[in-house]
């Protein structure tokens, strides 16, 4: 049970952090179990609240493969990947636009306004948001963000929104095209001058062991996680995340953090407390 002075003790721990990052931005990048669980998404709309309420400028970016996945089999379109990334033909494209910008962003909009009115959906192809070229003929409509309308996102903020984005790109022709939600959530970061990115992950952060939870890595420079990478010692969905992490650092970021989305009030221990509860990527190794 928590104390009066437990409470006392919480609150003047997160004293400093909150007056740190008062008026900054920071960008949440959320997939997997917030997604899918009614609990976990209402937990995640009262940080993104609480982070606006003290005076932080959030921006929430979702993805949703998991949801495209079921969707797609129950239109009876193959599921097929390229080096990883889903093929998107103009079949698939409409599921990923029906699933991104008119199921997943409205729940996450309506879990916010729920508590308060002041989120806003907004698709990366609405005015530009995120402007895309193709990747690869070979994965028809996917595409990399070449530009991001930053200034837009940050009206929001003056405004008193938060912005929820769904990452469908569109190119200069308005052809829209899907994006890889961890990359779109990093050049966003990039553009708007973030002070933190964070990746809510279905994991506890890098793991030295990733078949034992207890040896989280809680802190790594950008040169360590590129030389993960590259001696192969993080391996599947952690190689894009890490990578992201080390990219939107390289690119101004003050720091790039991947957390657990499946604990309760992730974000608020990662940003709050001394200890945190993930793995941060920052310019410099530990001394």
């Amino acid at each position: 049970m928590i104390t009066t002075n437990d409470t006392a003790r919480i609150l003047i721990e997160a004293l400093p952090y909150i007056r740190r990052f008062t008026g900054k931005t920071i960008v949440v990048k959320v997939g997997g179990v917030p997604l899918t669980d009614p609990a976990r998404m209402r937990s995640l709309a009262k940080d993104i609240l609480l982070l606006h309420s003290v005076g932080i400028r959030p921006v929430l970016v979702h993805g949703g493969g998991p949801q495209i996945d079921v969707e797609m089999a129950k239109a009876g379109i193959e599921i097929k990947r390229v080096e990883g990334l889903r093929v998107t033909d103009a079949d698939a494209l409409d599921i990923v636009r029906m699933v991104l910008v008119g199921k997943t962003n409205r729940d996450l909009v309506a879990a916010i306004n729920t508590l308060e009115p002041v989120a806003i959906g907004v698709a990366g192809e609405d005015g530009r948001l995120l402007e895309v070229e193709p990747i690869d003929h070979r994965l028809g409509f996917v595409g990399r963000v070449t530009k991001v309308r930053g200034a837009l996102l940050h009206d929001f903020h003056d405004d008193g929104l938060i912005p929820v984005v769904s990452t469908v790109g569109a190119d200069a022709t308005a052809q829209p095209y899907n994006v890889n939600a961890d990359d779109a959530a990093r050049a966003i970061a990039v553009a708007m001058r973030a002070e933190k990115i964070i990746y809510l992950t279905g994991t506890p952060g890098l793991l030295g062991d990733p078949s034992d939870p207890s040896s989280l890595v809680h802190r790594l420079s950008t040169t360590e996680a590129r030389e993960r990478i590259a001696d192969e010692s993080v391996t599947g969905g952690m190689i894009p995340k890490l990578l992201a992490c080390a990219e939107a650092v390289e690119g101004g970021v003050a720091s790039a953090h991947m957390i657990d989305g499946r604990a309760e009030h992730a974000i608020l221990v990662e940003l709050f407390t001394d200890e945190g509860i993930g793995t941060m990527v920052c310019r410099e190794a530990l001394p």
